[in-house]
């Protein structure tokens, strides 16, 4: 069973979410449906690929970096974390209480010592903030774990 991670920006745009949403599933058809994904399962490029790595037929895991995760992701998508956490096989719940940059660190190490690749939603510029998906791909780097950078053409950030 192939593992795969997911690290990307949150907030993504409409037309930005559909365009990455087809880059992840094209790529990801190749393992279907032998693959597991690891996500956390915030809202923009986590949701997008733990769905895309449930319609294929994959096993879904989640890492929830903290107790109070859930309840700071944005209104509109906390239905969607219900939903994945309900078909993850596997929840990794990590030891913080308060959703901070250094739990979402933390969560995003345990889900590269865990994969065999990530996959990082990502429009190659710095981190907005520790933990952010720029420091996940250099973990990810600088553990010799691939790094399938998903940026489609047209993809724009708010």
């Amino acid at each position: 069973m192939y593992r795969i991670a997911i690290s990307g920006h949150r907030g993504l745009p409409a037309p930005t979410a559909r365009l990455v949403d087809e880059a992840i599933r094209t790529s990801l058809a190749r393992h279907a449906p032998d693959l597991t994904g690891i996500s956390c399962l915030a809202d923009g490029a986590d949701q997008i690929f733990a769905r895309a790595v449930t319609d294929l037929g994959g096993t879904l895991e989640a890492v929830i970096p903290a107790a109070e995760y859930r309840a700071g992701l944005p209104t509109d998508s906390q239905a969607g974390y219900d939903d994945l956490s309900a078909k993850a096989v596997t929840i990794r719940r990590l030891p913080f209480t308060q959703s901070t940059s250094e739990s979402h660190m933390a969560a995003g190490k345990l889900m590269i010592d865990a994969a065999d690749e990530l996959y990082a939603v990502w429009d190659g510029k710095p981190a907005r903030g520790y933990g952010g998906t720029a420091h996940i791909v250099a973990y990810a780097r600088e553990h010799g774990i691939p790094v399938r950078v998903i940026w489609p053409e047209g993809a724009r950030r708010d």
